[in-house]
């Protein structure tokens, strides 16, 4: 069994330890490889050579590249929900220029169906065969119907906005 890399990472650098496996896993890599051998390419066997010979510096140098990595995902998060909330502006901006009426036939149908399908699953016996296709759909209009939410009342990001920044007035108020 060859030496654990990765769990010394999570230990020293939590936020690129947590990428490694994740979508950002190609990014977490290059940057640890970066900031413990100055070469962002090194594959896996370099890393892992590089943290088992790694010295309090090294791991100096990790930790930094963790906190550069966190407010660079920081700001791609940012970035990400910006581009969404500009779609929805604009779908919402055609909406009003266009005064289209599917956009809500749509959304009518959809939630027509959620509750239906809600309704029959809640009280009318389904055959054994039905249960698992009426639960898929259920699943996917659900998701749907979030949607819709979204799109006419606002995404759940200024929610937490808002929660963020009561957690940050807390803390300013306990620090007092």
């Amino acid at each position: 069994m060859g030496f654990d890399w990765k769990s010394l990472v999570k230990t020293v650098a939590p936020v690129l330890g947590g990428a490694i496996g994740g979508p950002a896993g190609a990014l977490a890599t290059r940057a640890i490889a970066g900031a413990l051998l100055g070469d962002e390419d090194a594959d896996e066997d370099q890393i892992a050579e590089a943290m088992r010979k790694a010295s309090p510096e090294t791991l100096l140098a990790l930790k930094k590249a963790d906190n550069d990595f966190a407010v660079q995902m920081k700001e791609l998060g940012v970035k990400i929900e910006t581009i969404h909330a500009d779609d929805r502006a604009n779908a919402r901006q055609r909406q009003i220029e266009t005064k289209d009426f599917m956009p809500a036939v749509i959304a009518l149908a959809a939630l027509t169906g959620f509750f239906g399908i809600l309704a029959t699953m809640a009280f009318i016996p389904l055959p054994p065969d039905a249960a698992q296709p009426f639960a898929v759909m259920l699943g996917a209009l659900g998701t749907l119907v979030t949607q819709i939410g979204a799109y006419y009342f606002g995404s759940s990001a200024g929610s937490a906005k808002k929660n963020d920044m009561i957690a940050a007035l807390k803390g300013t108020l306990n620090s007092d």
